[in-house]
């Protein structure tokens, strides 16, 4: 069996629910016209019944939900969205394993509440949260419940890289030129969100902490020569302070933490990028992932090219079959037969 761990789906109410936000019901439905397979089953199911025993693990594509509603608005929009992915997997459990919940994360102890109700009472797999909050870091300590509630129920946290056009490539500039905030600047953003969560000591505070960082880790594997002997030596490039006691604080070296982030094969196909984030993290920490329907042909593509290549890997059998389905069986709270 593949199970894919990271796909999108608007499920119907919550979309109705969002087409009555004037200021994104133009974006949404641009959208959801053009990937028709984003909400509606029927094409959904023909494009799943391509690749044989395949199963999803469903969650919201963009935009977060604290970009959509204010913190006294956002908590109803996590429920109606949860409620919605939680009705999909038990009317189609052939189809759908389980389901990430959505989180209202500009409003923390909503969020909270929200993880509480939709992992013990509705049976997610996760949480999902974006690599900042409508601009926040992640490792500001209003956001330390969410970790802590997650340790606690030991479930995993998937982590979606958002950064808009109107960040700027520079400094002098007001947007974003050529969609790069989306092709470098979404990599860069989940290895930031990586590196901040390593730094504010959450993984020797909540030793069981299981992050699933999309896209396998962003930069990170590629740049495993700077997140290693690099920042082994961390301070010697800054003279106004002195940053090493920040690596003191660890109780092991940077490098080893980030080896401890689960990631994707939400490649779009690269079988060298996905060499690289296995090389990295080691095949126990690597999932099946495909990032559908945003390919060109608005749903298959990417699960086949990704499919081809992990297909195409020099690995043995058993390390393959983690990828597509041991691992997630292993570590997800899943409805399978």
């Amino acid at each position: 069996m593949k199970i894919d761990v990271y796909c999108h789906i608007f499920p119907p109410k919550f979309y109705e629910r969002m087409l009555t936000l004037p200021e994104k019901s133009s974006t949404i439905k641009k959208r959801v016209r053009e990937i028709p397979s984003i909400v509606n089953l029927d094409v959904r199911f023909r494009m799943m019944d391509q690749f044989g025993d395949y199963v999803q693990v469903l969650s919201l594509p963009a935009p977060p939900i604290e970009s959509l509603g204010d913190p006294q608005k956002s908590p109803e929009l996590a429920e109606i969205a949860n409620d919605g992915l939680a009705e999909l997997v038990t009317h189609h459990p052939d189809r759908f394993a389980g389901f990430v919940a959505g989180l209202p994360m500009n409003n923390p102890d909503a969020a909270v509440k929200e993880i509480e109700r939709a992992v013990l009472k509705l049976g997610a797999s996760g949480v999902q949260m974006h690599t900042n909050v409508n601009g926040r870091p992640l490792d500001e300590p209003e956001f330390l419940p969410i970790f802590e509630k997650m340790a606690e129920l030991n479930q995993p946290i998937w982590v979606h890289p958002n950064r808009p056009a109107t960040f700027p490539d520079y400094m002098t500039e007001k947007k974003s030129k050529y969609e790069l905030w989306w092709v470098f600047g979404w990599p860069y953003e989940t290895s930031i969100f990586m590196a901040r969560i390593l730094f504010a000591g959450y993984f020797d505070r909540f030793p069981n902490l299981k992050i699933i960082t999309h896209h396998l880790g962003g930069m990170v594997p590629y740049f495993s020569g700077r997140t290693g002997p690099g920042l082994d030596q961390l301070g010697s490039r800054t003279e106004e302070e002195d940053l090493s006691v920040h690596a003191r604080r660890l109780k092991k070296r940077p490098q080893e933490y980030f080896k401890m982030f689960y990631a994707d094969t939400a490649t779009f196909g690269s079988r060298p990028a996905i060499e690289c984030g296995l090389d990295f993290f080691g095949v126990d920490h690597v999932l099946f992932a495909s990032d559908s329907p945003f390919d060109p042909e608005k749903g298959p593509g990417y699960i086949r090219e990704t499919i081809r290549a992990i297909d195409e890997l020099s690995i043995p059998s058993e390390d393959r079959e983690k990828i597509y389905e041991g691992n997630a069986r292993k570590m997800l709270r899943l409805k399978l037969a």
